[in-house]
């Protein structure tokens, strides 16, 4: 086992710099207390991944530690507070501070606690080995169960018993996936995908936030193929996401390579398409049953609704349809189709043909109709029905021509339309 440093190098160290956690460690310390930071942002850290937020854990009973900000003049939010949880809200930014605890008994994400001042038994009740990883306000680690060594090795390993951790949370089960699909390497943990696999189907018992909140963090790693090909295997995937069902997930490889060459960043619901049929009645259960937001929603339903654009017309005219269309679902169209033909027929003809119309689609921009209802009124021309068809028709028209022609012209032909000239 390849052993902890002993304390963090200057350069991973440089988010305890931050003056407002420096200052939480001053009261804690300051009330007798003792404080580490804990999990994701030590283990990021010794990744030199980004570190999005840091959790402390301390010694304090949460009364002690409410006190302790209340006196220091920092805003505390009870978060959690049965399960030893406050909030400190500092330099606008929230830090998560949780005494230490062990779980007394455990109903699936319901756990019963009890607080106390061991360090090693707080550690234990934690997912995973990786996720056990704390240092002080010094950068000095305390590695309690070799965490270090799994996460050195990209190795996603449940603490203790894996059996045991995910009846203790059935979460866990995405959660084994997910991390997977950020720090893992190599197969996964036989005895963690094992459980994952025997206990699959207790993520009915979750609610649906829960589940698609953990599926749309596998989708938006930066390359998270291996983990859902895992999920897959292990009969996750069709716990988790029923509507795929026999669809396959064989295109979302060749997303995540389209996203890339096209410079763009991760796209959860993008990758969702690929491995769910683009039916309206597949699209609409799973928003339902999963509880989307209307926006995600929305996006699925155009994107089932969204024929495959023709990619063998001139570029003016294709303008033509993206103006008329939604754009981000002629997009999720064209790339949902190219990743299809690439993944099936490889780099052919059409491929780059279909290739070709994507990058026009992204760098387009739709030009706006330079006539308005207030225009016809300051010419002469009465509001009403007839006005409102005055100007579909003359946008109908304006787009035929290529976008053109000016508001000047535009406006002549409406009065001359108005007319009956």
């Amino acid at each position: 086992m390849t052993a902890a440093p002993a304390v963090l190098s200057s350069t991973q160290a440089q988010f305890l710099a931050d003056p407002h956690l420096q200052g939480l460690f001053d009261l804690i310390e300051a009330a007798g207390g003792e404080a580490r930071v804990n999990g994701g942002a030590v283990r990021n850290a010794l990744l030199a991944e980004p570190i999005r937020e840091v959790d402390l854990s301390t010694n304090l009973l949460p009364e002690a530690v409410t006190a302790v900000l209340d006196a220091g003049g920092i805003k505390v939010v009870a978060t959690g507070i049965e399960h030893g949880t406050v909030t400190a809200v500092a330099g606008g930014r929230g830090y998560e501070i949780t005494t230490l605890r062990e779980d007394v008994e455990t109903r699936g994400r319901h756990a019963v606690v009890r607080f106390g001042t061991d360090w090693h038994a707080d550690a234990m009740r934690r997912d995973f080995t990786m996720n056990a990883l704390y240092c002080d306000r010094n950068g000095r680690l305390f590695d309690p169960l070799g965490g270090f060594a799994d996460l050195r090795a990209r190795r996603v390993r449940f603490i203790g018993s894996a059996e045991a951790r995910i009846r203790e949370d059935y979460l866990r089960i995405l959660r084994f996936f997910r991390f997977y699909a950020w720090y893992g390497d190599g197969r996964p943990d036989a005895e963690g995908l094992k459980a994952c696999a025997r206990n699959r189907e207790f993520l009915s018992y979750l609610s649906a936030e829960r589940v698609w909140h953990e599926l749309k963090r596998i989708l938006a790693a930066p390359d998270p193929v291996r983990a859902v090909l895992w999920m897959r295997t292990a009969g996750v995937l069709a716990v988790a996401l029923p509507e795929g069902g026999d669809w396959g997930i064989d295109m979302l490889g060749e997303v995540v390579a389209i996203e890339r060459e096209q410079r763009c960043p991760p796209d959860p619901l993008l990758r969702l398409m690929s491995v769910v049929p683009p039916r309206l009645d597949r699209v609409a259960a799973l928003a339902v049953r999963l509880k989307l937001s209307r926006q995600e929603r929305a996006r699925l339903e155009d994107w089932a609704h969204q024929a495959i654009p023709d990619y063998s017309v001139p570029n003016r005219m294709f303008a033509r349809e993206l103006y008329r269309s939604k754009r981000q679902a002629v997009i999720d169209a064209l790339v949902v189709e190219l990743a299809r033909e690439r993944t099936y027929q490889g780099r052919t003809r059409r491929a780059s043909a279909l290739a070709a119309k994507l990058t026009f689609a992204r760098r387009w921009q739709a030009p706006t109709f330079p006539l308005a209802g207030r225009d016809l009124i300051e010419a002469g021309i009465g509001a009403g029905p007839r006005m409102g068809e005055l100007l579909a028709r003359l946008e109908q028209a304006w787009v035929e021509r290529d976008f053109r022609p000016g508001h000047q012209e535009l406006l002549d032909e409406a009065v001359r339309l108005a007319r009956g000239n």
